[in-house]
């Protein structure tokens, strides 16, 4: 069983995907579907895997040396969750040694425009996001310095 799910099915949630989007409908317990899936995809590993994958098809070891910091142990977990998911096709050729790909499968890809979306998003907005974070910063040192006072 892989860590953090449940032995059942999900529970269906409503995402309000019927009536327009409103985050109230969210159902935020720990078994909803929804929220599982976000939480798998979400991670900073899968994010990266599926980036990565988008462009061709990759070995482990080159996917370990192209993904900074992560552990073995990580990325092997992220892989087989994206594979459980349907987002991450694995081939095993029988070579010796054997030899490994990862490649997106089409519902990979579908998810990769999304998160392409997502970091352009950021990209386009870090200056901003920097500018609140810093005048965050100062506004939380001052607060801090006036209640040792």
């Amino acid at each position: 069983m892989e860590d953090g799910t449940l032995k059942s099915p999900g529970t269906r949630c409503d995402t309000g995907a019927d009536h327009g989007f409103d985050v109230a409908n969210w159902d935020v317990r720990e078994g909803c579907e929804v929220r599982q899936i976000l939480d798998r995809v979400a991670d900073k590993w899968s994010l990266l895997v599926i980036a990565l994958l988008d462009q061709r098809s990759l070995r482990f070891t080159e996917l370990k040396r192209l993904i900074d910091g992560v552990s073995q142990r990580m990325l092997t977990r992220t892989l087989r969750h994206l594979e459980r998911d349907g987002l991450v096709k694995r081939t095993v050729h029988p070579v010796v040694p054997p030899r490994v790909d990862y490649e997106l499968t089409p519902l990979g890809v579908s998810l990769h425009a999304t998160i392409k979306a997502l970091v352009t998003w950021t990209e386009d907005h870090q200056q901003e996001i920097a500018a609140a974070r810093a005048d965050y910063d100062l506004r939380a040192a001052a607060e801090e310095e006036a209640a040792a006072v």
